[in-house]
């Protein structure tokens, strides 16, 4: 029987891992039907590249920083078929880690949409070995894996620990904020704005590109949110019910107050989710449409605020939907899952208020460490004449329709 709730572990963990690993095509696919088509292939190529080194980075480093554990042992060791060792039996702790690198993984996936259309290539590559091999874990170990005594302390201080269930401030908030330090040291697409600071629209390059990417993503955030339970024992539905109930309240907020953009709509799924993430475990689903809806309405107006009134040129709007939202989901935790409002309780709103204003900082200040050392060292900005042939040619020498540059048809 053991062998066997083992299994179904191992299954169960890998079900999960292999939905949120879909995840980053969805990524990749908004991104290229956000970007103009010159900067198509680029946006493909980054994020199955920021995979790899982020699997690498997270394998060799990351684990370790946030958990403690290395994978320098044999493979007996490692598949847990020796009694007693620190690896689960039928490889579940190496299913875990897997499922654990697709979330790192989107820290990077996260950033390369704000930074989108100008950013220089390895530049990025190094930024994502160094996020997810140091910045990410450090902020993981301390929520998830109880590192340095804060989880106590907050706990001590508060009445209850940070509680994020599926990662609104650890993955999201975190990846977002760190991208608004990166866009910021970036400075706007040229023609973005004009001298007299005029929004200057540049429009999506392909709806249903976009749609497919959040088609995609909305699909395999099932797994990122109800797998994360890592175990069939503590698997339950109401994850799911409240996943759903709050990407169907982002996706109508986004409706109204976005005024039938279809871009906003198909974000507005995502604000949901994001925002959801850290409450899913103990809120009530109505609780849950709140959130989602609260989270649609924040994305539609966070973007344009951002856009047009500060002049952040965040291409897909990554601060505004991750970094925003995910804070908003972190804060909601702390209120719809109190009793008091059909909730499960185990949190206080003052451990959650800490918790993601803490996250917020560390990342926000991060982002403008990392990038803003490469910027000295390397630089990070394509040159004008690259930026306006497009990344795509400009570093991969190939184009969306290659077939259509040589024959013009």
């Amino acid at each position: 029987m053991t062998d066997s709730f083992a299994g179904g572990d191992v299954f169960f963990v890998l079900l999960g891992a292999i939905l949120v690993f879909a995840m980053h095509g969805g990524f990749a696919f908004l991104e290229v039907g956000t970007v103009r088509h010159k900067n198509q292939v680029n946006a493909l190529v980054k994020i199955l590249v920021d995979f790899a080194l982020s699997t690498l980075a997270y394998f060799f480093v990351g684990y370790a920083v946030a958990y403690g554990t290395t994978f320098f042992v044999n493979a007996a060791v490692l598949s847990g078929t020796v009694a007693g060792g620190a690896f689960e039996p039928q490889g579940l702790s190496l299913v875990k880690f897997f499922f654990l690198a697709t979330f790192a993984a989107a820290i990077p996936a996260i950033i390369s949409g704000g930074i989108a259309e100008r950013m220089k290539f390895l530049p990025q590559c190094l930024a994502t070995v160094v996020l997810v091999a140091l910045v990410y874990p450090l902020f993981e170990g301390v929520v998830w894996g109880g590192n340095f005594g804060i989880q106590g302390w907050l706990e001590a201080t508060f009445g209850a620990p940070f509680h994020d269930f599926a990662g609104s401030v650890v993955v999201h908030a975190v990846g977002g904020w760190i991208a608004l330090g990166a866009v910021l040291l970036l400075g706007p697409r040229i023609g973005r704005y004009t001298k007299d600071g005029r929004s200057v629209g540049i429009p999506p390059s392909n709806i249903p590109w976009l749609a497919m990417g959040s088609w995609m993503l909305c699909v395999g955030w099932f797994g990122f949110n109800v797998m994360s339970a890592q175990s069939l024992q503590a698997v339950t539905g109401l994850v799911a019910m409240n996943s759903l109930m709050a990407m169907a309240g982002g996706i109508l907020a986004a409706l109204l107050v976005g005024r039938n953009d279809p871009g906003f709509v198909h974000n507005g799924a995502l604000a949901g989710l994001v925002a959801v993430c850290a409450g899913s475990d103990i809120m009530h689903p109505i609780g849950s449409l709140a959130v989602g809806a609260v989270a649609g309405a924040v994305f539609v107006k966070g973007f344009i605020t951002c856009q047009e009134k500060l002049k952040i040129d965040d291409v897909l709007g990554v601060w505004a939907l991750h970094g925003i939202c995910g804070a908003w989901g972190g804060i909601a935790a702390g209120i719809f899952g109190l009793t008091a409002l059909g909730g499960l309780g185990g949190v206080t709103f003052a451990s959650q208020l800490a918790g993601t204003l803490g996250g917020v900082a560390y990342a926000f200040a991060a982002g403008f460490v990392v990038y803003g050392l490469l910027k000295s060292a390397t630089g990070i900005r394509l040159s004008a004449a690259d930026e306006h042939q497009g990344a795509d040619l400009a570093i991969h020498k190939i184009s969306a329709n290659p077939e259509y540059d040589v024959t013009g048809r």
